[in-house]
Parts: C-alpha cells; sequence; structure tokens
C-alpha cells in the first residue's frame, strides 16, 4: 500500500471505529485477512450498522486533534494532517507523497509542494468516499 493509501486507510478506519459497535467486524477490505473489498472506497456494510457511504474527513480529523496534546493545524498543515495520523511527515515521506500523486512541480520548493500535497490529499479523500469541506478543495 503506498503512502496515501496508508493516509486514507488511517481516516477511514478511525470512522468506522466511531460509527460501529465495538464488537462488531471492521467493514470488509478495511485489514481483515480474507475479506473482499479493496479499502475504503465506495459503500461498506458492518452487520448490524447502516452502509458507510461517505466518511467525515473533518469530523474524524477534528476528533483526533481534539484528542492530541499537540496544536495540530491539519486544515491548512500536511504535515501537522500527517503527523495527526501518526505518519512519518519528514521531507523524504512528503516527497515520496508527492511522487505517487503524480506531483510534476519542483520537490526542492517544499513550501509549494506542501500547499498542493494538501490540496490533492483532499481531493483524494473526496474522490475515494470522503466528505470534505468545500474550502479544503479550492
Amino acid at each position: 500500500m503506498g503512502m496515501f493509501g496508508n493516509l486514507m486507510q488511517k481516516i477511514f478506519r478511525t470512522s468506522a471505529k466511531a460509527e460501529r459497535p465495538h464488537d462488531a467486524a471492521p467493514p470488509p477490505g478495511m485489514g481483515v485477512p480474507g475479506t473482499a473489498g479493496g479499502g475504503a472506497a465506495g459503500t461498506a456494510t458492518v452487520p448490524g450498522t447502516a452502509p458507510i457511504s461517505e466518511v467525515d474527513v473533518a469530523a474524524v480529523l477534528d476528533k483526533l486533534a481534539s484528542e492530541n496534546s499537540q496544536k495540530l493545524d491539519w486544515k491548512h498543515s500536511i504535515v501537522d494532517m500527517m503527523k495527526l495520523l501518526d505518519m512519518d511527515s519528514s521531507l523524504s515521506a512528503r516527497k515520496e507523497l508527492a511522487t505517487e500523486l503524480n506531483y510534476t512541480g519542483d520537490m526542492n520548493d517544499s513550501a509549494k509542494m506542501n500547499m498542493w500535497l494538501h490540496k490533492e490529499v483532499m481531493k483524494q479523500l473526496a474522490a475515494n468516499g470522503g466528505k470534505v469541506p468545500a474550502e479544503l478543495l479550492d
């Protein structure tokens, strides 16, 4: 799984845990060996719960931020978002993510790359079943 897949899975898993009873099985494709499905995109169902068709990305990240001792601004910083999700946020990790998401700009201009990465991650989350506030997609 690539960097973006890992990031998306962390957000969607957190949402799935919050939306199902603690004793229910995870949605298909969410890390349970032998289950069908290729991830969290689309609609997943869990016995005894309503289908999960859209993950509220802002709600998940806001909840994680409220539980974190650091003040992390995930709405504006890809570094803070990655830290919030307990991911490597080093420059080399961000370059890897940028390569995976087909960034064509200068990777040595980390400020520009970081801004692009944040917007692209939000767009990709929205394209894969995430509900992302419109102001984060502009």
